[in-house]
């Protein structure tokens, strides 16, 4: 099996596995419990903050548990928007995010908020004047992704945090989802304020995630209850989870850049062959430095992405269309189409995704797989094909 679909999940690291299994065997405590046990789940609630926050370069008050990155970024934007609404009600963000931004975007717009949505260029990247335009004094949150988790385009998060440091009323929320784990973070250098991460995409469980807020930043909570995480997020933690992000964030952070400089050399053979079949088109950035290590987004025009994801399915490779919350929709993807792409090209998108634990050999099997399966369907096709190394 060849699995390439890392932007959807993961598997869990084998030192994830027996963490979690220790913790769930032996310290089953409530960490709100004034017991020892209780005592005991609290203290490693505690550690896994304090490795979460040294990957981060942030303190351990600054990050609150969630259950997923959804939750983070749900409580991210929707708290800043109802607690800072005193001051203005309009809010920023990109037409490329993911659906959990998105749509929280459009339930505030729903409720009155007043809503901008940046457009991106042909590469998938967000315009800096674009953002200048837009900022107003009305304006009190601007959220940008920092990794398009569908096609991998890279967006300037360090520039914008540097434009909003003159802006001191505005809270700037980035998700950064696809991005820990792969790639150098910094959010407190960055100027940035809020940062979602989900567990499950760099290798950590399912159902765990955290949100880093920046100390002093009022959120508004989503859930009331026993008032857990600083009275943000109330809930019982889920200590086994939380103890297995932390450990699965610290492995991916080892030597962060070899491991970046590896992803580089598997996406450079794909793309590489990619180009080579004159079919297909590959999205984004030709700029290396502009894309994610982990990612490479091309399309099929006239071919439907599922037709193409079962077929290479049936060779025991995995890959994914668009979005993995999104990829069961018939709808053309929205990123591609706020990129320029056509509405054939939209419904066409596919997805590789890997990790460093790839190599260049399971580029070049994936590449003959694709070759052939290219050559199947290219009888079925509807428009007639592109032209060779063409890109968006």
């Amino acid at each position: 099996m060849l699995y390439l679909d890392y932007a959807a999940t993961t598997p869990l690291y084998d030192e994830v596995i027996g963490a979690v299994t220790e913790v769930m065997r032996l310290h089953y405590g409530n960490p709100s419990s004034i017991h020892r046990l209780g005592m005991q789940a609290e203290k490693l609630v505690q550690n896994s903050k304090e490795v979460l926050a040294g990957a981060l370069g942030v303190s351990p008050n600054e990050i609150i548990f969630t259950s997923c990155g959804t939750e983070s970024n749900n409580l991210a934007i929707k708290g800043t928007a109802y607690s800072y609404r005193n001051r203005g009600n309009h809010l920023i963000t990109t037409q490329i995010e993911h659906p959990s931004v998105r749509e929280v975007f459009r339930q505030l717009e729903a409720e009155g908020f007043r809503v901008t949505y940046l457009p991106v260029d042909s590469r998938g990247i967000v315009q800096i004047e674009a953002l200048r335009e837009a900022l107003s004094d009305e304006t009190i949150l601007v959220s940008v992704m920092y990794v398009n988790n569908e096609v991998g385009s890279i967006q300037p998060i360090c520039e914008i945090g540097e434009i909003l440091a003159n802006y001191s009323k505005i809270i700037f929320h980035v998700d950064a989802v696809q991005a820990i784990g792969k790639l150098p973070f910094q959010p407190q250098q960055w100027r940035v304020d809020l940062c979602s991460a989900s567990a499950h995409k760099f290798r950590g469980p399912k159902g765990t995630g955290f949100l880093y807020r920046r100390q002093g930043v009022q959120l508004q909570p989503l859930l009331a209850g026993g008032g857990q995480e600083y009275g943000v997020r109330s809930g019982t933690e889920n200590v086994p989870l939380l103890v297995g992000m932390a450990k699965a964030l610290r492995l991916s952070m080892e030597n962060l850049k070899t491991k970046t400089e590896r992803l580089y050399a598997v996406r450079r053979r794909i793309v590489e062959g990619i180009a080579s079949i004159p079919e297909l088109t590959i999205s984004g950035s030709e700029r290396e430095h502009e894309m994610a290590p982990h990612i490479v987004h091309f399309a099929f025009a006239g071919m439907k992405a599922e037709v193409v994801v079962h077929a290479l399915e049936q060779r025991n490779i995995y890959i994914s269309t668009k979005s993995a919350c999104a990829s069961d929709a018939a709808d053309p993807s929205e990123v591609m189409l706020a990129m320029g792409c056509s509405r054939q090209s939209a419904l066409s998108g596919l997805r590789v995704s890997f990790s460093d634990e790839q190599t260049e050999a399971d580029a070049d099997r994936f590449i003959t797989a694709l070759r052939q399966v290219v050559n199947e369907l290219v009888p079925l096709l509807v428009v007639p094909s592109v032209r060779r190394g063409k890109r968006r």
